[in-house]
C-alpha cells in the first residue's frame, strides 16, 4: 500500500519541474557574492532569520528568503528590500510563485530537499470562519479549497478561471482589502455575492456589485485572519491538508494538489 509520502513526493516533483529552467543556476553551493550578502544580512538585521540568498533572474539583483518570505535586495544597496513577485512579461510567467508554492510544500512534507527555501505552519482548515468566505460550490463539491483573494489583484483575477475549471470543489473566497476596500465591499454586499464574484473576476463584469451598499461585511475580520495565518500577499491559497500556495498557479498544479490532498485523507 502507498504510504501519504508517495504523493506528497510526486507534488514535489511537478513544483520542481515548474521552477527547474528558474533555479538550476542556484541548484550549486552558494557563490562568494551570496554568502557575503547573506554575512551582511544577518549582521545588519540579527533579529531576523534569513535562511537564503540566491540570484534572481534580474541581474545585479537577489531573493532573500525569510523563513516563507522573499524579499528580492541590490547587493550595492542592501538596505533596501523590494516585496512582491518577478513577473517575466515575455513569458508572462509569474518567476516568484512556483518558488514559493515549493516552499509551502516543504512545511507539510518536512522534507530536507524543501527545506532550504523556507516553510510555514500548517493551518487547521477545518477551523477557518468559513461563513467570513464566498462559498462556491461546483459539482459535488466534495474538494475543498480556501483563497485569500483581492479583486484588484491581477494575479487573483488570472487564477480565478484556473478555479472556475476544476470539477466536484469547493472554493472558499476570503476578500482581503490589500488594495482598498470598495470593490470587495461592493462585492459582499451585492444582493448575490458570489455571481457579483464570479462575473467581475471571470468577465470583469461589475453590473452586479453594489458600490453604494453599506453591509455588515468580514473585511477586518479576513485581514485579522490573514495576519495571523501569515498570508501576506494574494492570491493565497489554503488546502484541506493544512499546507498553502503562495501566488497564481496553472489549473495542472491545482488538479494535481487536489489529487494529492484527496489521496492522503485519512
Amino acid at each position: 500500500m502507498a504510504t501519504t509520502e508517495t504523493p506528497r513526493r510526486a507534488f514535489v516533483a511537478l513544483l520542481r519541474g515548474a521552477v527547474i529552467g528558474m533555479t538550476a543556476a542556484t541548484a550549486l553551493a552558494a557563490t562568494p557574492d551570496e554568502a557575503r550578502l547573506l554575512a551582511a544580512l544577518k549582521k545588519a538585521h540579527p533579529g531576523t532569520q534569513f535562511s537564503q540568498v540566491l540570484r534572481s533572474p534580474v541581474a545585479g539583483i537577489y531573493e532573500v528568503w525569510m523563513n516563507s518570505n522573499v524579499a528580492y535586495v541590490s547587493a550595492k544597496s542592501p538596505r533596501y528590500f523590494i516585496f512582491g513577485r518577478v513577473f517575466d512579461t515575455q513569458s508572462m510567467r509569474d518567476l516568484t510563485a512556483p518558488k514559493l508554492a515549493l516552499a509551502a510544500q516543504g512545511a507539510v512534507s518536512g522534507g530536507a530537499e524543501t527545506q532550504t527555501v523556507g516553510a510555514v505552519e500548517p493551518v487547521n482548515f477545518d477551523q477557518l470562519p468559513f461563513a467570513d468566505a464566498i462559498k462556491t460550490v461546483r459539482g459535488n463539491g466534495q474538494r475543498r479549497i480556501a483563497v485569500f483573494s483581492d479583486p484588484a489583484c491581477s494575479f487573483c483575477r488570472r487564477l480565478e478561471p484556473e478555479l472556475a475549471s476544476l470539477n466536484d470543489v469547493t472554493v472558499y473566497t476570503f476578500l482581503v482589502p490589500f488594495l482598498g476596500q470598495a470593490r470587495p465591499v461592493s462585492i459582499w454586499c451585492a444582493a448575490d455575492r458570489e455571481q457579483a464574484w464570479e462575473r467581475f473576476m471571470l468577465h470583469a463584469d461589475a453590473s452586479l456589485l453594489n458600490p453604494t451598499a453599506s453591509c455588515d461585511h468580514p473585511l477586518e475580520r479576513n485581514l485579522v485572519l490573514a495576519q495571523r495565518l501569515g498570508v501576506q500577499g494574494t492570491p493565497t491559497l489554503l488546502w484541506a491538508d493544512g499546507s498553502r500556495i503562495d501566488g497564481y498557479v496553472e489549473r495542472s498544479v491545482l488538479a494535481a494538489r487536489l489529487a494529492q490532498v484527496a489521496r492522503a485523507k485519512p
